[in-house]
């Protein structure tokens, strides 16, 4: 009997270090990796983002009962208002979201909602630190394991126990930077513009515009492809195609085409706001102060089926802005049947400390303008996401947008209508056609770094990058202006904070119940060589009479 009870623990500590064995870690006890932190600003007066930025906290699935001071490990599906609003109540010590390298491979509706739980996100202060950083090998393999850890609630508690004290592996994450977070108060805006200018004088002006910056949850991972991307490429090559209109006396309009790129545009159309009051109060001459048309805005052009005109009043129809309403949605009927127009009108309400759309700025300023998007709520999720990248575009109906607005713009500027040209007629083709290549390539351009606000003026990269459009205005505009707007220190618009990216350290370690079993298993197995050496003359005897049976058996 004593025999079997032997075997039965020899048994016992063999499957075991069997498990520890199955259970071998990767070779490095810690990894390291940069994590980017949750957007933090102030903007009239309003507080937005994560105050925090130091964690030393164990690893968490969302799926945990008890998430009170961890650090809770999302992947993009996983992160949705419930959890992250459970996170906070729980007072959780941080969020790390891992974002896949590829968005495409991420079904449609977890990209909506991330989108949204994002937006909802952004629109509050929170002290928990959020951080975000991209997949890689070493993050899924300790999300799995915290995933793992997770789906033992199930089981019966001797099987969670034993699970822990044997198989469980913890991550503990840390962000030690104890430098406070300061606030960045010089941050410049740069707006770009450039004239076409048109044959005669004292003529009407069309004013186009877009805002070029983007944003997301976390700054350094905001590329903006559909927000506003698009209305960049599409404004870049309005101004190539009429710069070849413009070019020859026959075919100059009698109007001037006034570009113009603004910064600030996701922080209340700060660039904008500054760029008009330079014009009107300051500058001795401008084409704003004299007849404007209209200003047309292009916001998130990249996607969609629909094409909606935002306005803060309704155009009267003798006005010029009507008129040009009216050709688009003729363009529309009679080339592009299944695209559907609309318009939407919204009053500015002057109780509210920002706006919704960049064409209000110019209202303010009794300068009749629109806003062009695919999107009907100003508040969309779609217009500041970490996962509006390259993968979230369609380029066809991106080139198909910008052939209305070039069409809508040339049946207005030379009377078409009037004319008695067809309605289908197609005056953009051949060498005054949407290049594809031309659009892939100015969209990679614009992708190839994050447009976050507060980086434009701060990385190389990035001046780069607005120096590169200012030299694509040079190419095809006249009387280009670069504007830099800086902020007054004392009382800014919108301030900034810093330590936007952060070193994260990941180390893998054993529960603290580990320690007690792997000394529990030390004991045993003393004890059985204590045992087998006090007591050897009894087992051998035992051990003989086992096997002499066998041999007189064979």
């Amino acid at each position: 009997m004593l025999l079997q009870d032997l075997k039965v623990v020899v048994i016992v500590l063999l499957l075991c270090v069997h498990t520890l064995h199955g259970s071998t870690l990767p070779a490095a006890s810690s990894y390291e990796f940069t994590a980017h932190r949750m957007q933090q600003y102030n903007l009239v007066k309003q507080k937005h983002g994560c105050r925090g930025a130091i964690v030393v906290a164990e690893a968490r699935s969302a799926d945990e009962p008890v998430l009170t001071r961890r650090c809770v490990i999302m992947r993009v599906p996983d992160f949705t208002t419930k959890t992250y609003n459970e996170a906070q109540r729980q007072n959780a010590a941080a969020i790390l979201i891992l974002l896949p390298q590829n968005i495409s491979s991420v079904p449609h509706e977890a990209i909506r909602s991330f989108m949204v739980s994002e937006s909802e996100a952004l629109m509050k202060e929170t002290l928990m630190p959020v951080y975000v950083a991209p997949e890689d090998e070493q993050l899924l393999y300790m999300y799995e394991e915290v995933k793992r850890a997770a789906s033992t609630r199930t089981l019966s508690i001797f099987i969670r126990v034993l699970r822990s004290m044997v198989t469980a592996t913890a991550f503990q994450i840390l962000v030690s930077n104890n430098a406070p977070i300061k606030a960045i108060t010089d941050s410049t805006l740069v707006t770009l513009e450039g004239v076409l200018p048109g044959a005669g004088e004292d003529i009407p002006t069309i004013v186009i515009t877009a805002h070029y910056d983007s944003y997301g949850l976390a700054p350094w991972l905001s590329y903006g492809a559909d927000s506003n991307g698009s209305g960049v490429i599409i404004l870049l090559e309005l101004a190539r195609l009429f710069h070849k209109l413009y070019s020859s006396p026959s075919t100059r309009p009698r109007y001037h085409l006034m570009f113009s790129l603004t910064g600030g545009g996701k922080y209340n159309y700060l660039g904008t706001k500054r760029w008009i009051e330079e014009n009107l109060d300051h500058a001795e001459s401008s084409l704003l102060h004299d007849n404007v048309a209209f200003v047309l805005c292009l916001d998130t052009l990249a996607n969609g089926d629909e094409l909606y005109m935002h306005v803060s009043r309704p155009p009267k129809s003798d006005t010029p802005m009507h008129a040009f309403i009216q050709h688009l949605e003729e363009v529309v009927s009679s080339r592009f049947p299944g695209v559907k127009t609309g318009l939407i009108h919204k009053k500015i309400n002057l109780v509210e400390s920002t706006v919704a759309w960049e064409h209000e700025r110019y209202s303010l300023r009794r300068i009749p303008g629109f806003t062009l998007s695919h999107l009907e709520d100003p508040k969309s999720e779609r217009r500041g996401s970490l996962l509006d990248t390259v993968s979230q575009v369609d380029f066809r109906k991106l080139k198909r947008n910008g052939v209305i607005i070039a069409e809508a713009l040339a049946r207005y500027m030379y009377h078409l209508s009037d004319k008695g040209s067809p309605k289908d007629v197609q005056l953009f083709k051949g060498q005054l056609d949407f290049h594809d290549s031309r659009i892939s390539s100015l969209m990679s351009f614009l992708t190839s770094v994050p447009r976050a606000t507060q980086l434009m003026d701060k990385e190389s990269s990035h001046i780069l990058l607005v120096n590169s459009l200012e030299q694509e205005f040079k190419r095809y505009l006249q009387q280009v202006h670069r504007h830099t707007f800086r902020q007054d220190k004392r009382d800014p618009d919108i301030t900034f904070f810093d330590q936007m990216n952060q070193p994260v350290v990941m180390y893998r370690v054993k529960p603290a119940a580990f320690d007690l079993f792997l000394g529990g298993c030390i004991t045993a197995y003393l004890g059985i060589v204590y045992f087998a050496i006090q007591n050897f003359g009894y087992v051998y005897k035992k051990l003989k009479a086992a096997v002499k049976p066998t041999s007189s058996t064979k």
